[in-house]
């Protein structure tokens, strides 16, 4: 069975996260030929044992339950790219308690892709981050603004985002990992400039600091590659895309990481 997002990473600041969703690239086999050469780039990091920095994989559903075992073991965490909001009668949806089942703890909710071309509201994301929780699953929440601002305006933004998903129950955020993904960042040619995630992610935890929650994990996303994370300040790790289909750039940034880890905390 696949690790759990560790209880208490939530409540430490010096934790990092280093993350990646294949979205719909990869068919079932390669998904599984991928998932064993990210494993093969866990397994060669002793170092991640000590739970400082957390992998996690977010492969297609129907990849779940063969995903669960190759990464069976090493401390990789699974995710799911999406979750309904209750169990019953939602043709087409996939219950956040089977996803338990199957040995997710962390699910993807939120997506810009999803908010624009499915329709998410800010109420259906709400109900699927209740029901992730409810089951015992790590909301991954993804938030971020349309297109650049000023850095205090994209903050004021994405504070939104994370109150509207919570209804408003700033305790409910110790439940969550944020993933900042400013939209006009995903699937650019390269990620949105170090400073600019560094300064609206400063503004963020300002924002939430108010509520007591500034030392929430986020994560950015959005064209995230190697050499990125060691020029952010204040951000818990990365969530990346078509640059971690290469297994070793996945392992490029868990160095990274690492690295940051053994220096201290992101604040």
């Amino acid at each position: 069975m696949a690790h759990n997002v560790p209880a208490d990473s939530h409540h430490r600041p010096s934790t990092r996260y280093v993350g990646v969703s294949t979205k719909m690239y990869m068919g079932y086999a390669e998904s599984l030929r991928w998932l064993r050469a990210v494993r093969h780039e866990v397994d060669t990091r002793p170092a991640l044992a000590a739970g400082r920095v957390v992998p996690f994989v977010i492969p297609s559903h129907p990849v779940l339950p063969a995903a669960a075992e190759v990464i069976a073991g090493s401390p990789l965490i699974l995710g799911a790219q999406n979750a309904g909001w209750a169990d019953g009668p939602w043709t087409g949806e996939v219950a956040p308690s089977m996803l338990a089942e199957l040995g997710v703890s962390l699910v993807e909710l939120g997506h810009a892709e999803r908010r624009r071309y499915l329709h998410e509201d800010n109420a259906m994301v709400a109900k699927k981050v209740t029901a992730a929780v409810a089951a015992g699953i790590t909301p991954l929440l993804c938030v971020g603004e349309l297109e650049r601002a000023e850095p205090a305006d994209a903050a004021a933004v994405v504070y939104g985002q994370i109150s509207a998903a919570t209804g408003g129950d700033w305790t409910a955020t110790g439940s969550l990992i944020i993933a900042y993904e400013p939209v006009w960042a995903i699937g650019a040619d390269k990620p949105a400039q170090a400073a600019y995630i560094s300064a609206v992610v400063k503004a963020l935890r300002a924002l939430l600091q108010l509520q007591g929650v500034g030392e929430l994990p986020i994560i950015y996303g959005g064209s995230a590659k190697p050499g990125l994370l060691p020029q952010l300040d204040q951000v818990s790790g990365l969530f990346l895309g078509r640059f971690a289909h290469d297994a070793a750039n996945f392992g490029s940034v868990l160095d990274e990481a690492l690295a940051a880890a053994e220096r201290g905390n992101v604040h």
